[in-house]
C-alpha cells in the first residue's frame, strides 16, 4: 500500500470499532470527509458507501465504495477493507482501495490503516500527487488518527479538538509573526533602556529561541498532532486477503 497509518489508542475494541465503523461517527473525526453514508445494502452483497469532501465552500467531490469488515478473527483481531472511487473531474483521486487492522494490545489496540490510489490528470497529476496530494493525505490520516485517540482517551470530542489544533497553530503563528518583527527592531530595543546594547546583541539568539519553539515544541496534549502517528510499518505488512474478494464499486 502507499501510504500506512498507525497509532495506539487505550481503549476498548468494541468501542473503537463502533467509532470507526458507524459513517456518523467516522465523519466526525476523519479530516478526509465531509459527509460518509452507507447506502441501502443489498442480501449477500459487501456494503456500498457515498462519501464526499468540500475542497472548497462551493466545491464538493463525491464518490461511491463498497465495504466488508471481520468482526471476529481466530487471532483476536478486525480487519475492514474498502475500495472507492470518485467520477467527479475535479477529483485528484480516481479509484483506490484500502484497509484498517484493530490489532488488541495490553492496554489498548494497534490501529492502522494502509491504503492506496490511481491519480487521474495523467503525468500532471502524478507529478502533483508525488509532490503535494499524497504528503497531505498521509498527514491528514495520521491527524485524524490522533483525533480520533484523543475522542476515546481524553473524551476530547473531534469539534473540540479542532478548535484546540486552530487555536494553538494561531498562537504559535502569532509567536513567530513577533519573533520575525518585533525583535531588533528600536522601539523593541528601547524598553530595556540603558541595556539596549545589550539585549541588540542577544536578539538573534532569542529569535532563534522563538522560532524554534514555534517550529519544534510538541503540541499540547489536548491537541491532535499527526507526528504522534507511525508513518511506515515496523515490519513487512500485506493487504488483507479480505480486500481481494471486494469489487470495484461502479
Amino acid at each position: 500500500m502507499g501510504l500506512y497509518i498507525e497509532t495506539h489508542i487505550r481503549a476498548d475494541l468494541d468501542e473503537l470499532w463502533a467509532r470507526t465503523q458507524d459513517p456518523a461517527r467516522h465523519q466526525r473525526w476523519d479530516l478526509r470527509f465531509t459527509e460518509i453514508a452507507y447506502l441501502p445494502r443489498v442480501a449477500g452483497e459487501p456494503q456500498r458507501f457515498r462519501y464526499s469532501t468540500r475542497l472548497l465552500p462551493f466545491l464538493t467531490v463525491s464518490g461511491t465504495g463498497v465495504a466488508a469488515g471481520e468482526k471476529e478473527r481466530p487471532d483476536g483481531t478486525r480487519t475492514s477493507a474498502l475500495r472507492f472511487s470518485s467520477p467527479h473531474p475535479l477529483s485528484l483521486i480516481a479509484e483506490g482501495s484500502g484497509y484498517w487492522r484493530y490489532v488488541p494490545e495490553a492496554h489498548g489496540v494497534r490501529f492502522l490503516t494502509g491504503y492506496d490510489y490511481r491519480p487521474r490528470w495523467g503525468a500532471l497529476g502524478a507529478l502533483g500527487d508525488r509532490a503535494l496530494f499524497r504528503p497531505l493525505m498521509g498527514w491528514a490520516t495520521a491527524w485524524s488518527f490522533d483525533r480520533l485517540r484523543l475522542w476515546l482517551e481524553r473524551g476530547i470530542t473531534p469539534e473540540r479538538a479542532l478548535q484546540n489544533w486552530l487555536t494553538e497553530l494561531a498562537v504559535r503563528a502569532l509567536v513567530l509573526g513577533l519573533c520575525l518583527s518585533g525583535l531588533g527592531t528600536d522601539p523593541f530595543l528601547r524598553l530595556f533602556g540603558p541595556f539596549a546594547d545589550t539585549a541588540a546583541f542577544l536578539c538573534p539568539l532569542l529569535l532563534v529561541v522563538g522560532i524554534s519553539l514555534v517550529l519544534f515544541t510538541e503540541p499540547l496534549a489536548c491537541t491532535p498532532a499527526a507526528r504522534r502517528c507511525l508513518r511506515a510499518p515496523a515490519t513487512r505488512t500485506r493487504a488483507p486477503r479480505l480486500l481481494r474478494t471486494l469489487e470495484k464499486p461502479s
